[in-house]
């Protein structure tokens, strides 16, 4: 099925400085709100704690519940309603760490219930130590990063031959994060440092195809948690999830752009890089709009119908899903034309013929 007219020729490429100005611009709002909200909103998986699900008979405020809650100690708590408002179910949240015995989804129910005068029916208790926390925050990011640099070995490979010296490339860098890692380097740092070295190396070594792949990952994650933050989302497991997930469907549509490049380069060896690049994308855009279009139908009826425990997944995975799309087409391709080998050369000449 094609949704764009064999021949378009839409001027993507022309339009990049309007396009690095756009996302610069959201890069830079989503660093202001990470700084001024400390970070990430994080959820008990990461930041530990205990969380209570209950449900109501009846209509009943949050006031009531909170006030419930003082007579087990959980008075401190925050309390949000969950999923429809029909439905009378609340979140209780609290970063003490609770001995969660049998009595206690009694003990609950119970102050609840003699405060509001409504039957409260406890549904789930979680509980997450502080180190345990730590642990999978720590493990979330270093698998975010590995796969990161595994999806650039393979894109080294795949368009550039360059095999041994991405994979060369990648081992040092492995080794420095665990090095490092034995100093007990904050691993939020050690990453990020990690990955400005990468971006410097792939730069220096004129690994074209990669370099343009990381940009547009490292893009999209960050701008959908700077979003995520604002929208007061927290990070939790489904969340990272979510994120690899993204990486995983923005590099798919960049491989498809970056095999059309490789064709057409080949096809129009002596055409300006540019030219080649934005033919390309055009060629490719039909297919782009369709798979974008059909994934966000999916994600839009998991969203709506999927119930509250899949919200947070599917409202992530559409952002991704959004900023994937624009970025295969507006960030990863013309990389490719800011580190081509001199100007005014033939699109094969330009990039090393790739």
């Amino acid at each position: 099925m094609e949704i764009i007219k064999p021949g378009t020729n839409i001027d993507f490429i022309g339009k990049r400085q309007i396009a690095y100005a756009f996302s610069g611009l959201l890069i830079l709002l989503t660093l202001a709100v990470l700084i001024y909200h400390g970070g990430p909103t994080y959820g008990i998986d990461f930041s530990g704690g205990t969380m209570v699900q209950i449900r109501c008979m009846e209509e009943t405020s949050i006031a009531d519940i909170r006030t419930g809650l003082e007579a087990v100690g959980l008075g401190d708590s925050s309390v949000q309603r969950f999923g429809t408002s029909d439905q009378n179910e609340y979140l209780i949240r609290t970063d003490q760490t609770l001995i969660t015995e049998q009595g206690f989804s009694r003990e609950v129910g119970e102050a609840v219930k003699e405060v509001t005068g409504v039957s409260v029916e406890v549904q789930r208790v979680e509980m997450v130590g502080p180190q345990v926390g730590a642990d999978l925050r720590e493990k979330a990011l270093l698998a975010m990063f590995y796969a990161l640099l595994f999806i650039t070995i393979y894109i080294s490979g795949r368009f550039e031959l360059k095999w041994v010296m991405s994979g060369v490339m990648a081992a040092a860098l492995i080794g420095a994060v665990y090095l490092f890692g034995l100093f007990n380097v904050s691993i939020p740092l050690l990453i990020l440092l990690a990955l400005i070295v990468a971006l410097v190396m792939y730069w220096q070594l004129r690994l074209k195809f990669a370099m343009g792949a990381i940009v547009a990952l490292m893009h999209d994650v960050l701008i959908t948690v700077g979003i995520l933050t604002v929208l007061g989302v927290e990070f939790s497991l489904p969340i990272v999830a979510a994120m690899l997930t993204i990486i995983g469907y923005s590099l798919n549509d960049t491989i498809i752009v970056f095999d059309r490049i490789r064709e057409n380069i080949k096809k129009h060896a002596r055409r300006p890089l540019d030219a080649v690049i934005n033919q390309s994308v055009n060629e490719t855009l039909s297919r782009t709009i369709m798979t974008s279009m059909t994934t966000l139908i999916v994600l839009l009826c998991l969203f709506i119908f999927g119930g509250a425990i899949i919200h947070d997944f599917a409202l992530a995975m559409i952002i991704g899903v959004v900023v994937g799309t624009y970025s295969s087409v507006y960030v990863s391709s013309p990389i490719l034309i800011l580190l081509q080998e001199g100007t005014g050369k033939g699109a094969a000449e330009a990039v090393g013929r790739a």
